[in-house]
């Protein structure tokens, strides 16, 4: 699939945990780097998603945030 945003980062899911709503999956995707996509629970059980399984962060925003 092919997709108009540009911020996509190629990574392995190292953990999924269902919630009753929302699921977290953590993501590495550049060792040791890990990022947390929070989902709803219907999109990552229709996804599939387990352990091992390469995925693509792909990260939508309208602002960053930094602070220090």
């Amino acid at each position: 699939m092919e997709l108009s945003a540009r911020n996509q980062l190629k990574g392995k899911v190292s953990e999924v945990n269902l919630g009753m709503i929302t699921a977290s999956i953590k993501i590495e995707v550049e060792d040791p780097t890990t990022i947390t996509a929070v989902i709803t629970k219907e999109s990552a059980e229709k996804l599939g998603l387990k352990e091992g399984d390469d995925v693509k962060a792909i990260i939508k925003s309208t602002e960053i945030i930094v602070g220090k």
